[in-house]
Protein backbone atom coordinates (compact mmCIF):
# COMPACT_ATOMS: atom_id res chain seq x y z
CA UNK A 1 0.00 0.00 0.00
CA UNK A 2 1.18 3.68 -1.02
CA UNK A 3 -0.41 6.64 0.84
CA UNK A 4 -0.14 9.57 -0.96
CA UNK A 5 -0.30 12.93 1.55
CA UNK A 6 -0.14 16.89 1.33
CA UNK A 7 2.67 18.38 3.29
CA UNK A 8 1.17 20.96 5.51
CA UNK A 9 1.59 24.84 5.21
CA UNK A 10 3.44 24.95 8.60
CA UNK A 11 6.31 22.92 9.76
CA UNK A 12 8.26 22.67 12.88
CA UNK A 13 11.89 24.35 12.76
CA UNK A 14 14.83 22.45 11.21
CA UNK A 15 16.42 20.16 12.81
CA UNK A 16 20.68 20.57 14.20
CA UNK A 17 22.08 18.17 12.46
CA UNK A 18 23.50 18.05 9.14
CA UNK A 19 22.02 19.72 6.01
CA UNK A 20 19.96 17.64 3.31
CA UNK A 21 21.76 15.62 0.89
CA UNK A 22 19.39 15.22 -1.73
CA UNK A 23 21.59 11.63 -2.63
CA UNK A 24 19.91 10.23 0.71
CA UNK A 25 16.29 10.96 -0.34
CA UNK A 26 13.95 8.10 -1.60
CA UNK A 27 12.93 8.17 -4.81
CA UNK A 28 16.67 9.67 -6.75
CA UNK A 29 15.22 9.80 -10.11
CA UNK A 30 13.70 13.35 -8.75
CA UNK A 31 17.17 14.68 -7.33
CA UNK A 32 17.88 16.47 -10.51
CA UNK A 33 14.11 17.67 -10.42
CA UNK A 34 15.14 18.49 -6.69
CA UNK A 35 18.20 20.33 -7.53
CA UNK A 36 16.65 22.90 -9.83
CA UNK A 37 13.73 23.93 -7.36
CA UNK A 38 16.34 24.10 -4.62
CA UNK A 39 18.73 25.95 -6.70
CA UNK A 40 16.04 28.24 -7.78
CA UNK A 41 14.53 29.02 -4.06
CA UNK A 42 17.26 30.13 -2.44
CA UNK A 43 18.71 32.53 -5.10
CA UNK A 44 15.03 33.59 -5.37
CA UNK A 45 14.90 34.40 -1.20
CA UNK A 46 18.36 35.28 -0.93
CA UNK A 47 17.82 38.50 -3.10
CA UNK A 48 15.05 40.71 -3.44
CA UNK A 49 12.68 40.22 0.09
CA UNK A 50 9.86 41.39 -1.39
CA UNK A 51 9.50 40.12 -4.63
CA UNK A 52 10.05 36.64 -3.09
CA UNK A 53 7.46 37.30 -0.58
CA UNK A 54 5.10 37.90 -3.82
CA UNK A 55 6.40 34.67 -5.38
CA UNK A 56 5.76 32.57 -2.50
CA UNK A 57 2.87 34.45 -1.58
CA UNK A 58 3.50 35.12 1.84
CA UNK A 59 2.17 37.76 4.06
CA UNK A 60 4.11 40.87 5.95
CA UNK A 61 3.91 38.25 8.94
CA UNK A 62 5.62 35.45 7.00
CA UNK A 63 8.53 37.20 6.33
CA UNK A 64 10.87 35.31 8.29
CA UNK A 65 9.96 32.32 5.82
CA UNK A 66 12.13 34.12 2.89
CA UNK A 67 15.30 34.03 5.15
CA UNK A 68 14.58 30.62 6.39
CA UNK A 69 14.33 29.38 2.25
CA UNK A 70 17.36 31.23 1.56
CA UNK A 71 19.83 29.38 4.27
CA UNK A 72 17.82 26.32 3.01
CA UNK A 73 21.67 24.25 1.76
CA UNK A 74 23.01 24.72 5.33
CA UNK A 75 20.28 23.65 7.58
CA UNK A 76 20.29 21.41 9.62
CA UNK A 77 17.58 18.48 8.80
CA UNK A 78 15.06 16.04 10.18
CA UNK A 79 13.07 13.35 9.18
CA UNK A 80 10.18 14.96 7.38
CA UNK A 81 7.42 13.00 9.30
CA UNK A 82 8.76 15.51 12.69
CA UNK A 83 9.19 18.35 10.05
CA UNK A 84 5.22 18.41 8.59
CA UNK A 85 3.27 19.82 11.40
CA UNK A 86 -0.45 20.92 11.02
CA UNK A 87 -4.49 19.20 11.49
CA UNK A 88 -3.67 15.95 9.35
CA UNK A 89 -0.41 15.21 11.06
CA UNK A 90 -1.54 15.78 14.73
CA UNK A 91 -4.09 13.52 13.89
CA UNK A 92 -1.62 10.97 12.42
CA UNK A 93 0.29 11.79 15.24
CA UNK A 94 3.59 9.17 13.95
CA UNK A 95 5.28 9.54 16.88
CA UNK A 96 3.12 7.81 19.27
CA UNK A 97 3.13 4.98 16.94
CA UNK A 98 4.65 1.55 18.30
CA UNK A 99 7.46 0.33 16.24
CA UNK A 100 5.87 -2.19 14.01
CA UNK A 101 3.67 0.53 12.88
CA UNK A 102 6.44 3.34 12.69
CA UNK A 103 8.19 0.74 10.44
CA UNK A 104 4.61 0.53 8.00
CA UNK A 105 4.72 3.98 7.89
CA UNK A 106 7.85 4.28 6.73
CA UNK A 107 7.16 1.89 3.93
CA UNK A 108 4.04 2.82 2.95
CA UNK A 109 3.67 7.15 3.71
CA UNK A 110 4.89 9.30 0.76
CA UNK A 111 4.29 13.08 1.41
CA UNK A 112 4.05 15.46 -1.61
CA UNK A 113 6.22 18.97 -1.86
CA UNK A 114 6.70 21.94 -3.47
CA UNK A 115 10.41 21.91 -2.56
CA UNK A 116 10.91 18.16 -2.93
CA UNK A 117 8.33 16.33 -5.00
CA UNK A 118 7.42 14.03 -2.90
CA UNK A 119 9.60 12.59 0.28
CA UNK A 120 9.00 9.11 2.43
CA UNK A 121 8.58 10.33 6.48
CA UNK A 122 12.48 9.23 7.32
CA UNK A 123 14.06 11.06 4.50
CA UNK A 124 15.89 13.94 6.41
CA UNK A 125 14.93 17.19 5.00
CA UNK A 126 14.85 21.22 6.68
CA UNK A 127 11.64 23.41 7.35
CA UNK A 128 11.33 25.33 4.58
CA UNK A 129 8.47 27.04 2.66
CA UNK A 130 6.94 26.55 -1.04
CA UNK A 131 3.92 25.22 -1.60
CA UNK A 132 3.21 23.20 -5.56
CA UNK A 133 0.54 26.22 -6.35
CA UNK A 134 4.04 28.57 -6.08
CA UNK A 135 4.86 29.96 -10.13
CA UNK A 136 8.53 30.19 -9.75
CA UNK A 137 10.08 32.65 -12.48
CA UNK A 138 12.46 30.43 -14.02
CA UNK A 139 10.81 26.98 -13.82
CA UNK A 140 7.14 28.03 -13.58
CA UNK A 141 4.39 26.83 -11.55
CA UNK A 142 5.40 23.86 -10.13
CA UNK A 143 3.02 21.24 -10.13
CA UNK A 144 3.13 21.28 -14.14
CA UNK A 145 6.65 21.32 -13.47
CA UNK A 146 6.94 17.93 -11.53
CA UNK A 147 4.60 15.95 -14.10
CA UNK A 148 7.45 15.00 -15.99
CA UNK A 149 10.01 13.65 -13.03
CA UNK A 150 7.24 12.53 -11.41
CA UNK A 151 5.60 10.37 -14.02
CA UNK A 152 8.85 8.58 -14.44
CA UNK A 153 9.80 7.64 -10.51
CA UNK A 154 5.79 7.14 -9.13
CA UNK A 155 4.80 4.62 -10.95
CA UNK A 156 7.65 2.35 -9.75
CA UNK A 157 7.12 4.14 -5.75
CA UNK A 158 3.56 2.67 -6.29
CA UNK A 159 4.69 -0.81 -7.06
CA UNK A 160 1.62 -3.77 -7.64
CA UNK A 161 -0.48 -2.88 -4.64
CA UNK A 162 -3.16 -0.09 -3.15
CA UNK A 163 -2.68 3.64 -3.80
CA UNK A 164 -4.36 5.47 -1.35
CA UNK A 165 -4.49 9.38 -2.52
CA UNK A 166 -5.40 12.03 0.16
CA UNK A 167 -3.71 14.46 -1.22
CA UNK A 168 -5.51 18.01 -1.83
CA UNK A 169 -5.78 19.33 -5.59
CA UNK A 170 -2.55 21.34 -5.65
CA UNK A 171 -0.81 18.72 -5.13
CA UNK A 172 -2.87 16.04 -7.18
CA UNK A 173 -1.55 18.32 -9.93
CA UNK A 174 2.24 16.89 -9.50
CA UNK A 175 1.29 13.12 -10.46
CA UNK A 176 -2.02 11.51 -11.57
CA UNK A 177 -1.92 8.11 -11.60
CA UNK A 178 -2.61 6.62 -15.18
CA UNK A 179 -4.11 3.14 -16.62
CA UNK A 180 -3.18 -0.30 -14.60
CA UNK A 181 -1.97 2.29 -11.30
CA UNK A 182 -4.98 4.47 -11.70
CA UNK A 183 -7.65 1.16 -11.25
CA UNK A 184 -5.82 -0.11 -8.39
CA UNK A 185 -6.07 3.94 -6.72
CA UNK A 186 -8.36 4.77 -4.67
CA UNK A 187 -9.25 8.89 -3.35
CA UNK A 188 -11.45 9.72 -0.49
CA UNK A 189 -13.77 12.70 0.12
CA UNK A 190 -14.77 12.93 3.61
CA UNK A 191 -18.78 14.00 4.64
CA UNK A 192 -20.55 15.10 7.59
CA UNK A 193 -23.57 14.05 7.91
CA UNK A 194 -26.65 16.22 10.09
CA UNK A 195 -29.97 15.47 10.37
CA UNK A 196 -32.12 18.95 9.50
CA UNK A 197 -35.93 19.15 10.12
CA UNK A 198 -35.43 15.10 9.92
CA UNK A 199 -33.76 15.33 6.65
CA UNK A 200 -29.92 14.26 6.22
CA UNK A 201 -28.01 16.49 4.81
CA UNK A 202 -24.01 16.28 3.48
CA UNK A 203 -21.59 18.98 3.46
CA UNK A 204 -18.47 18.70 2.64
CA UNK A 205 -15.93 19.52 5.07
CA UNK A 206 -12.26 21.33 4.96
CA UNK A 207 -10.38 21.95 8.19
CA UNK A 208 -11.74 18.32 9.78
CA UNK A 209 -11.06 16.70 6.72
CA UNK A 210 -7.72 16.57 7.04
CA UNK A 211 -8.58 15.08 10.70
CA UNK A 212 -10.38 12.47 9.60
CA UNK A 213 -7.87 11.28 7.24
CA UNK A 214 -5.37 11.50 9.56
CA UNK A 215 -7.08 9.41 11.71
CA UNK A 216 -7.77 7.10 8.95
CA UNK A 217 -4.20 6.69 7.92
CA UNK A 218 -3.44 5.70 11.93
CA UNK A 219 -6.02 3.08 11.97
CA UNK A 220 -4.61 1.47 8.56
CA UNK A 221 -0.82 1.48 10.71
CA UNK A 222 -1.95 0.65 13.65
CA UNK A 223 -4.22 -2.20 12.69
CA UNK A 224 -1.47 -3.48 10.26
CA UNK A 225 -4.44 -3.47 7.60
CA UNK A 226 -2.79 -4.09 4.03
CA UNK A 227 -5.46 -4.04 1.65
CA UNK A 228 -4.01 -4.77 -2.47
CA UNK A 229 -6.71 -2.91 -3.89
CA UNK A 230 -9.54 -0.30 -3.42
CA UNK A 231 -12.48 -3.28 -3.12
CA UNK A 232 -10.41 -4.38 0.24
CA UNK A 233 -9.44 -1.21 1.20
CA UNK A 234 -13.66 -0.71 1.84
CA UNK A 235 -13.84 -3.27 3.34
CA UNK A 236 -10.87 -2.60 5.94
CA UNK A 237 -11.98 0.51 6.64
CA UNK A 238 -15.75 -0.37 7.24
CA UNK A 239 -14.06 -3.34 9.77
CA UNK A 240 -12.27 -0.09 11.43
CA UNK A 241 -15.48 1.22 12.12
CA UNK A 242 -15.55 3.98 9.35
CA UNK A 243 -18.97 4.23 7.44
CA UNK A 244 -17.93 4.26 3.67
CA UNK A 245 -19.75 4.29 0.33
CA UNK A 246 -18.09 3.75 -2.32
CA UNK A 247 -19.10 2.52 -6.18
CA UNK A 248 -16.74 1.12 -8.64
CA UNK A 249 -15.82 3.44 -11.60
CA UNK A 250 -17.65 2.59 -14.82
CA UNK A 251 -14.56 1.93 -16.87
CA UNK A 252 -11.32 0.15 -16.18
CA UNK A 253 -8.22 2.56 -15.67
CA UNK A 254 -10.36 4.68 -13.61
CA UNK A 255 -9.56 5.62 -9.79
CA UNK A 256 -11.94 4.66 -7.16
CA UNK A 257 -13.98 7.45 -5.44
CA UNK A 258 -14.45 7.22 -1.79
CA UNK A 259 -17.10 8.46 0.71
CA UNK A 260 -15.95 8.51 4.16
CA UNK A 261 -19.64 9.76 6.24
CA UNK A 262 -18.91 11.00 10.08
CA UNK A 263 -21.64 12.22 11.70
CA UNK A 264 -19.44 14.61 14.26
CA UNK A 265 -16.36 16.47 13.55
CA UNK A 266 -13.15 16.76 15.77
Amino acid sequence: MLVLLPPSEGKASSGRGAPVKLESLSLPALNAARAAVLEELVGLCAGDEDKAREVLGLSEGLRGEVAKNAGLRTAGARPAGEIYTGVLYDALALASLDTAAKRRAARSLLVFSGLWGAVRVTDRIPSYRCSMGVKLPGLGALGAFWRTPMAAALPEAAGDGLVLDLRSSAYAAAWKPKGEVAGRTATVRVLHAQVVDGVEKRSVVSHFNKATKGRIVRSLLTEGAAPKDPAELVEALRDLGYTVEAEAPAKAGKAWSLDVVVTEIH
